[in-house]
């Protein structure tokens, strides 16, 4: 009983690992929007040293993490001061790893922030929306290259 008892501690404190854990103050740096408005979106970068920034979605995340010079005041140096990167899995709506996610670009399917890339858990879920939702693509986490964020951005 003992035995059974703690693997169900073990895997409940695995499923639960992740939080996004903003607020209704919390603001997307990107795009100066409240996230919490669209919790299915939402994506979140916690640094070394503790700051929590949130995102109105994985576009604006993947925009940051490209380009986080461009706020100098966060002060992220390299990507060493990156903690956990996280997104929103469109399927369950839980934060998982963005560094293990899979991303369906071109689908008809937006985000707040317009087009954008679409996160889920597993290729097999991102293939079969992509099939569903007219997706052109599925990306891991280093193939989404600063390049897709400015086409998603119209900003070629």
């Amino acid at each position: 009983m003992k035995k059974i008892l703690l693997a169900l501690v073990l895997m409940s404190s695995l499923l639960f690992s992740y939080s996004m854990d903003y607020d209704k103050d919390s603001e997307c740096l990107v795009r100066k929007m409240k996230v919490y408005k669209n919790p299915q979106w939402v994506s979140k970068i916690e640094l070394t040293d503790g700051k929590k920034l949130f995102f109105s979605s994985p576009k604006s995340m993947f925009e940051f993490y490209h380009q986080p010079g461009r706020w100098f005041d966060i002060g992220v140096k390299s990507e060493e001061d990156f903690k956990d990167i996280l997104v929103t899995d469109y399927n369950s709506h839980l934060p998982i790893n963005a560094k293990g996610a899979f991303y369906v670009y071109g689908s008809s399917i937006t985000s707040p922030a317009g087009d954008d890339l679409v996160p889920f858990k597993s290729y097999e879920e991102a293939q079969a929306f992509a099939s569903k939702y007219n997706g052109k693509r599925v990306f891991s986490f280093t193939d989404v290259k600063e390049s897709l964020i400015r086409l998603l951005n119209n900003n070629l």
